[in-house]
């Protein structure tokens, strides 16, 4: 309530409570209105908060989801405002003139946004020189005349999802092209216009500075503030996304390990299994074998206790005892 109260304060300083003379009302606001005084209407500012409210939350909600909304105030009160507020946050703007069809003819318009574009382009890399001083002047101030109308929305690659209009009354171009089109509605609804033709209507003084000032500012925080929750979804899901991939790469190099493993101990396997052949590879047994040599008996056909072969780890021809034929023996089989 404290907030309510604040801001119902802040608006009745800024004069948004004031509407026309009682003979140029529309009769569609009345329930906007809450008195009259002096011939003049006054509009019922606790409406004007509800409005506010709503059109803030719907604005925010569009922001979040990261789509355009753009600013249309071609009134000399509110050019300034709006296109300042409009910046702030990168948004589209209109504030010099609505060219018919901005919106219903949008590939007509954006011809002429790249062409003012290339004439920038060719003015900054020097291509320019080349021409006369008369060509080089009429490109110039034609980039100029575009720029006043068309540098709102020279970033806007396609239609916006949302309009925010500052006087429907002054703006029914605009208002009737994002109708046909389907486009969201905010404005600014003073008692000479029809509510009912705008989505999310605003009844407030659409003519005093100030007043435009402060709905103006109230809209751009709410914006700003889906823009800012959005960066941190963002954030958050990237930072989900490299803690996921960090996962991934960890199971990975899991199972390079595993299957390291297992290679290391097949290869063990097969060293155990050679070490079994090689010791069992011998010509001869243990005592006296014609094969090339046991443990301790050379290359030779004996073994150990009388081998006719080479020698084996003790000196000799024979094995461990002398005599070419050791001390028994050698029966033929």
């Amino acid at each position: 309530m404290e907030d309510n109260k604040s801001l119902h304060q802040q608006l009745l300083e800024a004069g948004v409570h004031f509407g026309h003379l009682k003979k140029k009302w529309n009769p569609k606001m009345l329930p906007y209105i809450f008195a009259e005084k002096n011939g003049i209407h006054i509009i019922d500012l606790n409406k004007t908060i509800e409005g506010l409210d709503e059109a803030a939350a719907a604005l925010k909600s569009i922001a979040k989801s990261g789509k355009k909304i753009m600013f249309v105030a071609t009134k000399k009160q509110a050019k300034e405002i709006v296109a300042e507020a409009a910046a702030k946050i990168n948004m589209p703007f209109v504030t010099e003139r609505w060219l018919g069809g901005m919106l219903t003819n949008f590939s007509t318009i954006r011809k002429s946004v790249k062409k003012m574009q290339s004439i920038e382009k060719m003015l900054q890399d020097g291509t320019m020189d080349s021409v006369t001083k008369k060509e080089r002047l009429t490109l110039t101030r034609s980039k100029e005349k575009m720029e006043k109308v068309l540098g709102g929305i020279s970033q806007m690659g396609r239609t916006p999802t949302a309009l925010f209009i500052c006087d429907i009354s002054h703006e029914h171009i605009a208002l009737a092209e994002a109708k046909r089109l389907g486009i969201t509605t905010f404005a600014m609804v003073d008692t000479n216009s029809d509510p009912t033709k705008v989505d999310y209507a605003i009844p407030s003084n659409d003519d005093a500075t100030k007043s435009i000032a402060i709905i103006t500012e109230y809209i751009i925080a709410a914006i700003m503030e889906g823009l800012q929750e959005r960066s941190q979804v963002k954030e958050e899901d990237e930072a989900g996304t490299e803690e996921t991939n960090e996962r991934m790469r960890g199971l990975e190099i899991e199972e390079e390990d595993g299957k390291g493993g297992g290679k290391g101990r097949r290869r063990g396997a097969g060293a155990g299994a050679g070490g079994g052949a090689g010791r069992g590879t011998g010509g001869g047994a243990g005592r006296g074998g014609a094969g090339g040599g046991a443990g301790r008996g050379g290359a030779g056909g004996g073994g150990n206790r009388g081998g006719a072969g080479g020698g084996g780890s003790r000196p000799g021809g024979a094995g461990s005892r002398p005599g070419g034929g050791g001390t028994r023996p050698s029966v033929k089989r």
